[in-house]
């Protein structure tokens, strides 16, 4: 199965950002309804380390990989610095108690998957968080070494995509799902499915009908604000030319719709913080209707990023002291 919304440079995926946010929401309405009824909704601690197939991909990592960063160890059994390491990474992804995932891949079986993660020799260990794939390290590593790299991986997940990771019940037979997957659902999937269906088709305009459709129903319906903010920046960047456009912002530091454009594609390129400061900067330099116009942007790109990311809540306080 070819891993999708790939990108080994850490761009933040927005599609992906949402995937994340609502497979966290679903989480705890699931955990939730298991504590009801007296349970955890947790996964055993053997299946926090699991074999994965090119057949199986799919399902064990991109899929999971919405609930729980996934590292992915590829190996093989003539190797003899993976015998060494795969032990201390299934030690320590058991001792992290749920906060990540261990999927091994044996090369020699599924070489596809070797060539398509640009594999270039093993032991290899990459990532992947809501969708994106992440190289770690390459050949053998101390534990030391692996413990900073995962506490990393751990810290970008739920700070950039809302991932807490999986309740882990020492209790739970092996192999047993977490109770997420019998999360009824809600009143608005179907407009909200609807909604990702379009995004996916390249409809940005039916995405934005959708998402708003939902919310003329439900005004604080938290992942309909989120598609929608997604969906309109989306929509605003198609067609842009980015060479005139930061050809423009670098000319006129003063123009604020010059520099509302760039910030977008700062955004939609993953380069957050150099949005929120452009618009921040260009917050000093306006005033009256242009300085109003750059402020409203500028929250519109905090609802994409979501309220509770540290960048956002730095870029607040500076917006603040630029206002003030």
């Amino acid at each position: 199965m070819q891993p999708r919304n790939m990108s080994m440079s850490g761009v933040v995926d927005l599609a992906a950002v949402k995937a994340a946010q609502e497979a966290k929401a679903k989480a705890e309405q699931a955990r939730a309804q298991a504590a009801r009824q007296g349970g955890t909704g947790g996964v055993s601690p053997a299946d926090l380390v699991i074999d994965v197939s090119e057949a199986t991909f799919e399902r064990d990592v991109l899929q999971r990989s919405t609930e729980v960063p996934v590292v992915i160890d590829f190996w093989a059994e003539w190797c003899q610095p993976c015998k060494q390491l795969s032990p201390v990474l299934e030690r320590l992804t058991v001792e992290y108690n749920g906060r990540v995932l261990l999927a091994k891949i044996d090369v020699d079986a599924n070489q596809m998957l070797m060539q398509q993660f640009g594999v270039q020799g093993i032991p290899a260990v990459f990532a992947v968080v809501a969708g994106q794939a992440l190289p770690l390290f390459q050949g053998a590593a101390g534990e030391a070494q692996i413990r900073e790299t995962l506490d990393q991986l751990v810290a970008v997940a739920e700070q950039r995509f809302g991932l807490t990771g999986l309740v882990v019940d020492p209790e739970a037979e092996p192999g047993a799902r977490p109770a997420a997957e019998s999360v009824p659902e809600g009143p608005y999937d179907a407009l909200l499915e609807a909604a990702v269906r379009a995004l996916d088709a390249g409809d940005l305009g039916g995405a934005v009908q959708a998402y708003k459709n939902v919310l003329s129903e439900d005004p604080g319906n938290e992942e309909a604000k989120l598609g929608l903010a997604q969906a309109e920046l989306l929509q605003r960047v198609q067609g842009l030319d980015p060479q005139q456009v930061r050809k423009a912002a670098a000319e006129q530091p003063g123009d604020a719709q010059a520099q509302i454009a760039a910030a977008d594609l700062d955004l939609v390129g993953g380069h957050v913080e150099d949005a929120f400061g452009r618009l921040i900067d260009t917050v000093r330099r306006t005033a009256g209707d242009d300085r109003d116009a750059v402020r409203v942007r500028l929250l519109e790109l905090f609802e994409v990023v979501g309220a509770d990311d540290p960048r956002v809540t730095a870029a607040r306080r500076a917006l603040a002291r630029a206002l003030f």
